[in-house]
């Protein structure tokens, strides 16, 4: 009694849309005005105790479980809680325990493979021909997912301003797309470094078949550890996020490092306008070692590394739509990735996607491409962005 109490009081407060929850007693209640959008089942009870200790863990586990169970948007649901001030993602006393989180190498390192080594089959499963596991860039509504990851590659690359014969460095270079584009389509010497042996394998083959082997590399490796070496230009997408909030100040000085004087880097990140976070759950089962770092905390650690701010783009809502539709892969997908996991990680996978593009959607994330540059812009960059759109 004292269990359903809480709950009538927890759920009645967490949402900015009327919901209906149907709880383990079979008894169902509508919370806020007007037909329910959403309904919210328990098949069992989650104690009272690891709400309040996590509610963010406490309920992703109660579906990946099977315990807790959707019917409607998952995406809408999470959004209208972010959107609502007074649910437990903005109340302190349901995000009092986090995990600890480490950052030196080794962990780095274990904390990437975890995620991205999962197999290169599954990712091909759900990304596009590119295999780009970040932001797209939808220049027209028409745009497909591989065409919007293909935008994306030519926004950053065209962004540098780069001229043929340079060289380039992609630090944490995912399967490599970026990386390869720029040596094969704008003439580029390009490095690329990832702790991820499936990512590495990848691009290794990549390198060969597409017989760039004179004007590229890749090497597993941790960023840090590059030594004296500098590139003309860097890139960096989807990076920073996994650092960690005490490297973020190394991270920002290494890109310096690593740059040549009057060198341009592009660096595209989650960052959030409200200040950095992290969250129990993702850190938990998806990222772990993961920190989403503020807009001011990023520029403070630019300024502190010497580098100048040329550009900043906000890509919300560009990330919105791509999370949206690797989710609509990844359900359409649904029996081929059975055969690889069981139905608690693929329930866990859909609620990371949908999680994500619903923080996107409620502004509760950002991403945000910073142009940079290493000395006084005007050396090596116009005066007005038109370039970029060439």
């Amino acid at each position: 009694m004292l269990e359903k109490t809480f709950y009538k009081a927890f759920l009645s407060r967490t949402f900015n849309i009327p919901v209906s929850v149907t709880y383990w007693d079979g008894k169902t209640e509508t919370y806020g005005e007007g037909t329910p959008e959403v309904q919210i089942i328990f098949h069992e009870v989650i104690p009272v105790k690891e709400i309040t200790r996590n509610a963010s863990i406490a309920l992703g586990e109660g579906i990946m479980d099977g315990k807790i169970e959707i019917k409607g948007s998952l995406e809408k649901l999470i959004q209208a809680a972010y959107e609502n001030t007074d649910s437990f993602f903005h109340n302190k006393k349901f995000i009092k325990f986090l995990p600890k989180q480490k950052h030196d190498e080794a962990e780095s390192k274990e904390d990437v493979q975890s995620h991205y080594d999962l197999g290169n089959d599954f990712y091909k499963i759900w990304l596009d021909s590119t295999m780009t596991y970040s932001c797209a860039y939808f220049e027209k509504p028409t745009d497909d997912l591989e065409t919007a990851q293909i935008n994306k590659v030519h926004h950053i690359i065209k962004k540098l301003n780069p001229n043929s014969g340079r060289t380039l460095l992609d630090i944490g270079c995912g399967w490599g797309t970026l990386m390869l584009t720029a040596a094969r389509e704008y003439g580029l010497k390009v490095t690329g470094v990832t702790l991820s042996q499936e990512q590495y394998d990848y691009v290794n083959q990549q390198i060969k078949e597409q017989g760039l082997q004179d004007v590229a590399e890749v090497r597993l490796e941790d960023y840090r550890e590059l030594g004296n070496e500098q590139w003309d230009y860097i890139t960096s997408v989807g990076m920073f996020e996994h650092v960690g909030q005490e490297n973020l100040g190394e991270y920002f000085d290494k890109v310096t490092h690593y740059l040549k004087e009057d060198g341009v880097a592009l660096i595209h990140g989650i960052t959030r306008q409200q200040g950095g976070a992290t969250n129990g759950w993702l850190n938990k089962w998806i990222f772990p070692g993961g920190y989403v770092p503020g807009l001011n905390e990023i520029m403070g650690h630019i300024i502190d590394s010497g580098l100048q701010v040329d550009d900043m783009e906000p890509l919300r809502r560009h990330y919105q739509k791509t999370t949206e539709i690797w989710d609509a892969n990844f359900n359409a997908h649904h029996d081929e990735i059975a055969k690889m996991f069981d139905e608690r990680f693929i329930r866990m996978w859909d609620l990371y996607l949908q999680a994500c593009a619903a923080s996107f959607a409620s502004g509760n994330i950002d991403v945000i491409q910073y142009l940079l540059t290493k000395g006084a812009s005007g050396k090596v960059l116009p005066m007005t962005r038109d370039y970029m759109y060439n």
